[in-house]
């Protein structure tokens, strides 16, 4: 952290870590092992007064000191990154489906909101091959406008390859999932399309959950086929968490979906690149009558002079003035005995 050779300060984020300024542009998303991103630089270092030999300095008493580094502000953001998003009002089975197919172990309970952050599970499904699934926590109608979970579960949505949607065929534990399954899907899409319309076309599977507790349901599950429920939505498959009927075809139907779109990566969103730009001289008058001079080439100048040393005062007032920073101070109307400022510097101007 300090000196010449001071080694760089690392900070190591998860995987789909999103990095945003105060004001909220995002300016680094750091999606794959090994991405990085540089938040602050360093400060150069000063030179030592052997650099400051001349023919007219032979024996020069000051050196430059070290620069001031970079500082600022920044929020983090955390979107996952998994293959298959489970999506779902409360209390459907989102997390006794997950801890079926893998070796997550969500809490599972009959109330609604049990889940309150994500879960990862990790699904085997060949030697070679294998794929994350989220157990997001329950979405309710007006997610999109910040209801209930809102924005904190919809973001981890926006990384997922493939949806899964899930209805609840039974009409839910608590009273707040909204009745028929078509009613269910509708509104599971509506806000996803209202959060970020491109969701809408990610690959998704709708699946008809808790086909143990519907007379009927559990042998349509057993079959593994699509169907289609009494109020018409179209099911790619029917399930039943609790017995396991219809989750290996589950398993293979996402593994399917998965294979395709990984073999097509979305780009992703940009983000912005912020590049120096060349910066000249700028006089601003401050409340009390002084003039500050403003521009980095000015301020480096006093930040690197030993302002304690004289020798070092005069070698900075040689630098301002080639950089053109007297002419500036007489083109805004500065006049003799006027107070400068720039940097932590300040003096009294004097007319050459």
């Amino acid at each position: 952290m300090h000196g010449a050779g001071a080694d760089d300060l690392i900070v190591y984020v998860p995987e789909g870590t999103v990095v945003h300024d105060l004001e909220g542009t995002m300016l680094a998303d750091l999606v794959h092992q090994g991405d990085r991103w540089m938040a602050a630089a360093g400060g150069r270092g000063g030179k030592g007064n052997a650099r400051f030999l001349s023919n007219i300095r032979r024996a020069p008493s000051f050196a430059e000191q070290g620069e001031v580094g970079e500082e600022q502000w920044l929020n983090l953001e955390l979107k996952l990154m998994a293959d298959v998003a489970l999506v779902g009002f409360p209390s459907v089975g989102k997390s006794t489906l997950i801890s079926r197919i893998s070796a997550a172990k969500p809490k599972i309970a009959d109330y609604p909101f049990t889940t309150l952050e994500p879960n990862l599970g990790v699904v085997r499904v060949e030697e070679n091959f294998e794929f994350v699934v989220a157990d997001l926590p329950g979405l309710i109608e007006g997610a999109s406008d910040g209801r209930g979970l809102g924005h904190r579960f919809l973001r981890h949505v926006e990384r997922a390859r493939v949806l899964v949607l899930m209805v609840d065929l039974a009409g839910g534990l608590d009273g707040m999932t909204v009745e028929t399954p078509s009613e269910q899907a509708a509104v599971l899409l509506a806000e996803l399309g209202a959060y970020r319309p491109e969701l809408l076309d990610r690959p998704r599977i709708i699946i008809g959950s808790r086909a143990d507790l519907v007379p009927g349901a559990l042998a349509i599950a057993e079959t593994g086929e699509p169907s289609t429920t009494d109020d018409g939505l179209e099911l790619d498959l029917t399930i039943s968490a609790v017995t396991g009927a219809g989750l290996q075809r589950l398993i293979g139907k996402m593994a399917e979906e998965v294979r395709g779109a990984r073999s097509v990566e979305p780009e992703l969103d940009g983000f912005v690149v912020h590049r120096p730009i060349a910066e000249g001289i700028r006089i601003e008058r401050e409340d009390d009558g002084a003039y500050r001079v403003i521009g980095r080439a000015a301020e480096r100048a006093v930040a690197l002079s030993d302002l304690t040393n004289l020798e070092a005062l005069d070698f900075a007032h040689s630098r301002l003035k080639k950089i053109g920073v007297d002419k500036a101070l007489a083109r805004a109307g500065a006049t003799e005995g006027d107070t400068v400022r720039i940097g932590s510097l300040s003096f009294e101007y004097e007319e050459e």
